[in-house]
C-alpha cells in the first residue's frame, strides 16, 4: 500500500513539474528562444491602407510577432488618420507614405527615429476604353487635365490619405479645382475606392500594389505611369514617449527595427513575386530618398 501511493505521489510530482514548465513556457509569448518576453505586448500601429490592402502586413505582422512576443493591433487607416492618431498619442508606432506631412510631425518631435522603408508608385486607372484619352498623355498632369476637360468620371480616396495628398497636389499643379457630378469623393481606403471606380466606369490614381492586388475583381487598366512624380515612399516612425507616457516605446522601437532589418527588407523585395511577376514593393532601408527612381 505504502508503495502504491508513493508511486502515485510521484506521478502526481512529475505532472504538477510538467504543468508548471507548460506555464513558465506560455509566459514567454511567442518570442523565438531565447528573447526575453516583452513587459508591455501590445503594439498599435497605425497606417495606410495600402500595407493592408495589398496583403504586405498579413506577410510581416505575424512574423515580427514570432520573433519578439509583441502583439500588433493594426489600425489602417488613410495616412492622415494615421498621422493624427501619432499627434494625440493614440499609437506606438506609424508606416505612411506621405513624405511631406510625415516630416512635419518628425519636426514637431512627436514622430521619432524615422526611417525610410520602401517605395513603390502610383498609377492611374480607368476604363480599358479610356474615353479621356489619358493614356496619350505625355505627363500626370496632362493625363488629370484630359480627365477634367472631358468631364470624365473620377473616383477620389477623399480621405487625406497619402494617395489623396498626391491626387490634390496633382490637380494642385493642373490649376485645376474638381468638383461637380464627374469628380466623386469616397472617402474611403484604396481597395474600396477602386471598386466604386470599377463600378462607375471611372478613373483613380491608386497605389500600385492595392491595385495589383484586386486587379481580377477589377474592371480597370493602368492607363498612366512611369511619371516620376508618381513615386510612393513609405516611412516607419515611433511616436515620441517623452510626449506620450502611455506609448510603448520597447515595442516601437522593435518594430521600426524589425521593419528596416535586412531579413525583412528582403521578404518586401520578394513580396508579391511569385503571384503578380512582379514586387509590389521595393525596399529601402538605408538609402536616401534622392536615390529612389533612378
Amino acid at each position: 500500500m505504502f508503495k502504491r501511493i508513493l508511486t502515485h505521489l510521484t506521478i502526481l510530482l512529475f505532472a504538477l513539474v510538467l504543468v508548471a514548465g507548460c506555464s513558465s513556457g506560455n509566459t514567454q509569448g511567442k518570442a523565438e528562444q531565447g528573447q526575453p518576453a516583452p513587459q508591455n505586448r501590445d503594439v498599435i500601429l497605425a497606417t495606410t491602407t495600402s500595407t493592408q490592402d495589398s496583403g504586405l502586413l498579413d506577410v510581416l505582422i505575424p512574423e515580427f510577432e514570432k520573433k519578439t512576443g509583441y502583439k500588433v493591433k493594426t489600425i489602417a487607416v488613410g495616412t492622415g488618420q494615421a498621422l493624427e492618431m501619432g499627434k494625440k498619442g493614440e499609437a506606438d508606432v506609424l508606416l505612411v507614405h506621405a513624405p511631406k506631412a510625415e516630416k512635419e510631425l518628425v519636426d514637431s518631435g512627436v514622430g521619432i527615429n524615422y526611417r525610410l522603408v520602401m517605395h513603390n508608385d502610383f498609377i492611374v486607372v480607368g476604363p480599358e476604353n479610356d474615353p479621356a484619352g489619358i493614356s496619350s498623355a505625355q505627363n500626370t498632369v496632362e493625363a488629370f487635365k484630359k480627365i477634367a476637360q472631358t468631364r470624365s468620371t473620377f473616383v477620389s480616396r477623399g480621405d487625406e490619405s497619402g494617395t489623396h495628398k498626391k491626387e490634390k497636389d496633382i490637380w494642385k499643379e493642373a490649376g485645376i479645382t474638381p468638383g461637380g457630378k464627374w469628380y466623386q469623393e469616397a472617402g474611403t481606403g484604396m481597395g474600396n475606392t477602386l471598386n466604386i471606380a470599377s463600378e462607375k466606369g471611372g478613373y483613380t490614381l491608386s497605389d500600385r500594389a492595392t491595385y495589383l492586388a484586386n486587379q481580377k475583381h477589377l474592371k480597370l487598366k493602368i492607363l498612366y505611369e512611369g511619371d516620376k512624380t508618381l513615386l510612393n515612399i513609405y516611412h516607419v516612425m515611433q511616436v515620441n514617449p517623452e510626449k506620450f507616457s502611455k506609448v510603448n516605446a520597447e515595442g516601437a522601437k522593435a518594430f521600426v527595427d524589425f521593419m528596416v532589418s535586412p531579413e525583412t527588407q528582403q521578404i518586401i523585395g520578394k513580396f508579391g513575386v511569385d503571384k503578380y511577376g512582379q514586387p509590389l514593393f521595393f525596399p529601402d532601408a538605408g538609402k536616401k530618398e534622392e536615390e529612389l527612381g533612378k
